[in-house]
């Protein structure tokens, strides 16, 4: 074994600071993600009670395996968003969680959040589910009630909203089962969930699924009917055939859930590892490691230590592109190529360093892993004519084409193309999280401003016209005060910009629920397939 020895000092000032920044930061994410566990409120959670309903959370806790946990993906979906009745959370909760042995994708629509009608936001989470699902093969339950779109905001959803349709006939296309279980509504469009499920749980007096309700009915054709008729759970066992099974309440559902997904004959394509050794050293240690303050570098070696089995580590070229540790690791026992940033800038080195480390994960077919804490590529004469650009673009070319599963965690900075090379959310890593301390931006608020200044000093240079410096230091702090707030976790995190920002202790229990689902699907890396390598 090649264990990393660790220079971290828990007594010193240093590591109190950032810990005491840490714990402050995550007291702020405690109390965002306690918005959208609580819903809709004391009053709508109240009523939907006394009707006799489990709340969503409840029913994915009778639904998944006792003891085991729920990875929930998304939960600050919708925060920051200025529209009235955009709850954090976006009435919908997703996530992965083991059923029966089986991981599957499990989504649930929130009904004490508007009846658990969806709005944009709603639907880029449920897209952003799918696609986690389709590329890591697992199998999707729906728990649904939900009364359709959110008609005020139809104009965002209507057309892009077709997407959840075509999703589910394109996995069960793929052999990806797919599973309904309807609690409530499921009307309007929101009928072709079950409709075109693999299989659909309806339960007695409960389920009404319908393309138009009896009003709308009523005023389309003039006919009379009742809910029950029109679309309840008993006459779509009996009669129109929609419904495959039918539950007595809703715990029977959950059950008949369970028993669908036991039935399924499924099989992960690799197996499960066996049982892995944990670090060497305290993952509590984490949370004192990133300075509060992202321009003081840090050692992310200190980080790998304490998320790898063993804190077992092969270094990929060591002595060259420093400011890029480069390795080989397991984590829960899973094979994995880590590549994190050390000093922030990656130079040329560092980049023709990163494009063949990842051209090796792929001839090993090994997932890789992106710890980032980066400010972008050098810039600068001397780089610019040392090759800087084709450079980074043969990182980025390598990220691009890389055919491996990719893992990604914002630990600290994440600016410019180097959130790019890092493989941020516009390549596509199957899953990225962010630490509560972590920014990412086109480059730092400071920078920014700084650069809109010296192009507006110049501009008025060039026309003859008197700067006025007073105006300038107002539009540097309005702007540096917007990229900042703009930069931050919760605001990317609630754009859908990552799959949740978690605390740094959970990385390596969330790393590893991950890479279980990863191995759902085969993982094979890319045979040659890369663009062209600029030299």
């Amino acid at each position: 074994m090649t264990v990393l020895p660790t220079a971290l000092d828990t007594a010193s000032p240093e590591y109190a600071a950032n810990r005491t920044a840490m714990l402050a930061k995550l007291d702020e994410l405690a109390d965002e993600h306690a918005k959208a566990q609580a819903g809709g409120g004391e009053k709508y959670v109240a009523r939907h009670r006394s009707r006799g309903k489990l709340l969503a959370r409840e029913r994915i806790e009778l639904l998944i395996d006792e003891d085991t946990p729920f990875l929930e993906l998304s939960p600050l979906a919708a925060w920051g968003s200025e529209a009235p009745g955009y709850t954090v959370g976006a009435s919908l909760i997703t996530g992965i969680g083991v059923i029966e042995g089986v991981e599957c994708l499990i989504t649930a629509n929130d009904p004490t959040v508007r009846g658990g009608a969806s709005n944009p936001w709603t639907l880029k989470k449920a897209l952003r589910a799918n696609e986690i699902a389709f590329a890591n093969r697992l199998p999707c339950i729906s728990l649904v009630e939900s009364g359709g779109a959110d008609l005020p905001s139809q104009k965002e959803i209507f057309i892009p909203g077709g997407a959840l349709f075509r999703d589910i006939t394109r996995l069960s296309a793929a052999g990806i089962p797919t599973v309904a279980v309807v609690f409530g509504n499921s009307t309007a469009g929101g009928a072709y969930v079950p409709g075109m499920s693999d299989h659909t749980v309806m339960i007695k007096e409960r389920s009404k699924v319908f393309l138009g309700g009896p009003p709308l009915v009523k005023m389309a054709t003039g006919e009379e009917s009742d809910d029950e008729s029109l679309g309840g759970a008993e006459m779509h066992a009996r009669t129109s055939g929609l419904a495959d099974h039918f539950a007595v309440d809703e715990q029977d559902a959950l059950r008949q859930a369970r028993r669908i997904v036991a039935r399924l004959n499924w099989r992960k394509a690799h197996a499960d590892p066996g049982p892995a050794e944990p670090p060497k050293y305290d993952e509590d240690e984490l949370i004192g490691i990133v300075p509060g303050d992202l321009k003081v570098p840090f050692d992310p070696r200190e980080v790998i230590a304490r998320l790898v089995d063993g804190s077992d580590f092969d270094a990929f070229k060591p002595l060259y592109g420093t400011s890029l540790v480069t390795g080989w690791a397991r984590l829960h026992g899973y094979p994995v190529g880590v590549l994190a940033n050390a000093q922030g800038v990656l130079f040329s080195e560092e980049s023709q360093k990163a494009a063949q480390f990842i051209q090796l994960a792929n001839q090993r077919d090994t997932p890789l892993l992106f710890l980032h804490n980066t400010t972008g590529y050098m810039v600068g004469k001397e780089y610019e004519q040392g090759g800087i650009i084709k450079h980074g673009a043969m990182m980025i070319n390598a990220v691009s084409n890389s055919k491996v599963p990719h893992l990604s965690v914002l630990m600290g900075a994440s600016y410019g193309a180097g959130h790019y090379g890092m493989c941020g959310r516009a390549y596509d890593p199957r899953f990225l999280f962010a630490w509560p301390g972590s920014k990412s931006a086109v480059m730092g608020p400071q920078q920014l401003a700084g650069v809109l200044s010296i192009v507006a000093r110049a501009s008025a240079a060039a026309k003859g016209q008197p700067y006025d410096d007073e105006a300038d230091a107002a539009l540097r702090a309005m702007v540096e005060q917007q990229i900042e707030s703009e930069s931050l976790p919760m605001f990317l995190s609630g754009r859908l910009y990552d799959d949740g920002v978690i605390d740094p202790r959970d990385t390596r229990t969330v790393l590893g629920m991950c890479l279980s689902a990863i191995h759902t699907a085969p993982v094979e890396g890319a045979r040659g397939g890369f663009g062209i390598f600029r030299m």
